[in-house]
């Protein structure tokens, strides 16, 4: 995707930091909602060298805090101030060219990423996070960035953007790709205790370099998805995006055991298709069950054969791959003919059978994200709310109503984009009526760009 200076579409940087103490609500905010959304998403600090070699994923961090506490809700915003940002901030311009390749006369810029995709809380630790870097460790208070994050022992190396939390044992468990060097085949696998301390880090090698840019982690097992998404060095050294699709090197499903790490590791095949995003895996006796937005081929990406994907080809739909022992194949069942993206749950369920999910998927013949999808998969149910004409929302993050409530009761809350008025809302939906509409808007003067991942921080 070319840089694009026009707000109109949303995807356009803003260009300042605010501190919006006392926000109006449309509604009411439950007084039991206590704590902070934080959001990231790209934001790039000025318009870059080429914009036709722009892509979407390289602009700088920015992250988004709404804090809401007796029935009251505050914003604040900031950059994090990567090596990159502090360098072109001091330089006043953009030093990368398109997917994070510095211009000849800046190759010294400290490699240590953008921090634009995902921000999570870990052992008392706010990281906002991007796969292809160590994370970046934030104020949760002010938001001030406190730098790379170096835990209790040495790991360089790529740190994924969608780490897992064992709900049960605390554990995050993370991994890396391109992980021998860049554009490699190499990938990592490790652990974090409750505490924050390392207790695994193991290398292995992929079948080739591919994006993975989501893994899927149950009680037992770890699953890297390896699909045909492929880097190769040879296209970075020619100016080239590194990354295109090549279905015809099919895809390829890791599985490794968590108590026995990378010694364990054995692959699936699997027909070419796409996933950025996992909502859950399980097991069901020696089964195991993964719920992924899958994609006939990604959007944002070219083909290595010149052809331009269709439509249809990058709309991502809800499928549950189902991985039988004794074999290294796997059957797909599609769950949600909607069009979608940005799949999440009752984080409490991570890596166990759950029974409710949520995805923003859209009714618009051009794919914009408008419709909050509420699956009830015991019942076979779904409940929707769609936004008006021009509007769209973002990922959908589950707050439970309390820490003993049942899975899935509880609110959704997303921001919601206003293309009419050029301004942003974070709603709040409850998930005994996700129809009925928001229970609560609270509504900002200005807007918050498109952007990816989130997450609650509870007071």
């Amino acid at each position: 995707m070319p840089y694009d200076a026009d707000p109109s579409d949303n995807y356009a940087p803003i260009h300042s930091e605010q501190d919006l103490p006392n926000l109006p609500v449309i509604g009411e905010l439950p007084k039991a909602l206590a704590g902070t959304l934080f959001r990231n998403g790209p934001n790039p600090q000025f318009a870059p060298i080429d914009p036709a070699q722009h892509h979407w994923f390289s602009g700088d961090g920015m992250i988004h805090g709404f804090t809401l506490e007796n029935g009251r809700a505050a914003y604040r915003n900031r950059w994090v101030r990567t090596d990159k940002w502090q360098a072109e901030h001091a330089a006043g311009k953009s030093l990368l060219i398109g997917f994070g390749r510095p211009s000849p006369e800046h190759v010294d810029i400290p490699r240590t990423g953008v921090a634009n995709t995902n921000i999570v809380w870990h052992a008392g630790r706010l990281m906002a996070l991007e796969e292809a870097h160590q994370p970046f460790g934030m104020n949760p208070r002010t938001l001030a960035t406190e730098g790379v994050v170096h835990f209790d022992r040495p790991m360089e190396g790529p740190f994924t953007a969608h780490p897992k939390i064992d709900p049960v044992t605390g554990e995050l468990i993370f991994f890396g790709y391109s992980a021998s060097g860049p554009l490699s085949a190499g990938m990592t696998y490790g652990t974090l205790d409750r505490a924050g301390r390392v207790t695994r880090h193991e290398a292995f090698d992929a079948p080739y370099c591919s994006m993975v840019h989501d893994f899927a982690v149950t009680d037992r097992h770890v699953l890297f998805p390896v699909l045909p998404l492929v880097g190769r060095m040879e296209r970075a050294m020619a100016g080239q995006m590194p990354y295109m699709w090549e279905p015809d090197l099919g895809g390829h499903i890791g599985v490794i055991r968590r108590d026995q790490g990378v010694a364990s590791l054995r692959w699936f095949r699997a027909e070419a298709c796409y996933v950025y995003h996992i909502l859950n895996a399980w097991e069901d006796g020696e089964r195991i069950l993964v719920d992924v937005m899958q994609y006939d081929a990604p959007p944002l990406f070219g083909r290595i054969d010149g052809r331009e994907s269709t439509h249809e080809e990058t709309s991502a739909r809800l499928v549950r791959w189902t991985l039988e022992p004794g074999t290294d194949a796997f059957r797909r069942t599609v769950l949600d003919d909607m069009a979608g993206e940005f799949p999440r749950l009752d984080d409490r369920r991570a890596g166990l059978a759950n029974r409710f999910g949520t995805f923003a998927g859209s009714t618009r013949p051009d794919r914009e994200l408008n419709t909050a999808v509420w699956h009830d998969f015991s019942k076979g149910q779904r409940d929707i709310f769609t936004l008006p004409d021009g509007d769209a929302l973002s990922e959908a993050v589950f707050v439970p109503r309390g820490p003993d409530a049942p899975e899935g009761d509880g609110w959704l809350l997303t921001v919601a984009w206003r293309g009419n008025e050029q301004r942003s809302d974070l709603l709040v939906l409850d998930t005994q009526g996700v129809d009925k509409g928001p229970v609560a808007a609270v509504q900002l003067p200005d807007r918050v760009p498109f952007g990816f991942h989130g997450n609650w921080v509870g007071a």
